[in-house]
C-alpha cells in the first residue's frame, strides 16, 4: 500500500491560515454596520388612526361569554 506524502502539509496550512484571514478582514471591512438605536435620533412624528381612539367590536368579542 502506497504510503501518504505530508511533508507539504505544514506549509499549506501555514499559507492558507493568512489567506483566510484576509478574506475574512475584507468581507469584514464590506459589511454594513447599523447605528444603536439610542444614538439615533427619534422622529417624533405621530399618525391618527382610527383604531387607536376607540375599541372596536373585534376586541370586545373576545370578552362575551361563549353560547351553547
Amino acid at each position: 500500500m502506497p504510503q501518504l506524502n505530508t511533508s507539504t502539509w505544514f506549509i499549506t496550512i501555514m499559507t492558507m491560515l493568512p489567506a483566510l484571514y484576509l478574506i475574512m478582514q475584507l468581507k469584514l471591512l464590506n459589511m454594513n454596520y447599523y447605528l444603536n438605536p439610542s444614538q439615533k435620533i427619534p422622529n417624533m412624528q405621530t399618525f391618527n388612526s382610527p383604531w387607536q381612539l376607540k375599541w372596536t367590536k373585534i376586541y370586545l368579542l373576545h370578552l362575551q361569554p361563549q353560547h351553547s
